[in-house]
């Protein structure tokens, strides 16, 4: 196995079957993670949920070709309303959960995974893919029903449902970590040794638990699920979150909201507060910071959002 650089977290790296139409992609994040929620609060089975899925959007973003944005989506019935995970082909992260607070605590502590994820996303729900390229404004969404008892199942329905890839998934995610490790076999001879390099990868797969991915470098994690076979282990990209709101941006609304309704809310709160609905960083404006943006004589621009 061909060892590298960036060994460490917060780093996404690829590796190959040698001569066998397999591949596969690890990630584990940690700053990156612990940035994304510095002003967000989520229950223990929300942030677990969360982190799986940030894991499972950088593992997309590295198996596909694109120039631009992918949103990995949920949506259901259940618990989580929402959840969506962003990542650039440069693999800039940020990610946001929608829930009911009541139903989360109404989860038994004591249930098993299977039946927390399905009280989380519910028994309707939906995983949307969407790349949007930077190129030409292209857009490409793939939806495949919320499957499996787990969203590293789901995820491998996405992948037999809207890329005809055998793919088999593993996530986990804690306070501290978010990981993943993905294995697919690629389109090539349906011979009888390919199909049996296939079947190994899923059992070496198979043999790790999730929680191994958490701590265990890589090279480690290849050595115990993958013994038999010659792989090539490439170097890693760095995976880092990135918010793309900013005081800029904030500044932008206020003044698009208008000197009128702005004041009135200074004067009614003391300052105004924005809070970016993605990373949860709140933006105070104080009485100096307003006259700021309403110089005397100065028109505004127009409507605007912060997204």
């Amino acid at each position: 196995m061909t060892q590298g650089a960036n060994a460490g977290t917060d780093t996404v790296r690829r590796f190959i079957f040698e001569r066998q139409p397999v591949r596969g992609h690890w990630v584990r994040l940690g700053a990156a993670w612990t940035a994304l929620r510095a002003h967000a609060r989520y229950p223990t089975p929300v942030e677990t949920l969360l982190g799986e899925a940030v894991a499972a959007a950088v593992l997309l973003a590295a198996s596909l070709k694109f120039q631009g944005t992918l949103t990995f989506q949920l949506q259901g019935d259940g618990a989580v309303r929402l959840l969506v995970a962003q990542c650039t082909h440069d693999f800039r992260l940020r990610a946001l959960a929608r829930f009911e607070e009541a139903a989360v605590e109404a989860i038994p502590r004591s249930a098993a995974p299977a039946a927390v994820f399905r009280e989380l996303v519910g028994t309707d729900g939906r995983l949307t893919v969407t790349i949007e390229a930077d190129e030409k404004g292209s857009r490409y969404q793939g939806v495949v029903p919320l499957e499996g008892h787990s969203l590293a199942e789901s995820l491998e329905a996405y992948f037999a449902g809207s890329e005809q890839l055998p793919t088999r998934v593993l996530l986990a995610a804690d306070a501290a970590h978010g990981a993943g490790l993905l294995v697919q076999k690629l389109p090539g001879p349906d011979d009888e040794e390919s199909n049996a390099s296939w079947v190994d990868a899923q059992r070496g797969i198979a043999r790790l638990e999730p929680a191994e991915l958490l701590g265990s470098p890589v090279e480690d994690l290849l050595k115990r699920g993958f013994p038999e076979q010659d792989l090539r282990l490439f170097r890693g990209a760095a995976v880092r979150f990135e918010c793309r709101c900013g005081e800029g941006r904030v500044a932008t609304l206020l003044r698009a909201l208008g000197e009128e309704e702005v004041r009135d809310v200074l004067k009614e709160q003391g300052s105004v507060t924005v809070i970016c609905e993605f990373c949860q960083r709140p933006y105070r404006f104080e009485t100096p910071d307003v006259d700021a943006l309403f110089p005397a004589g100065e028109s505004a621009p127009g409507p605007g959002e912060i997204h």
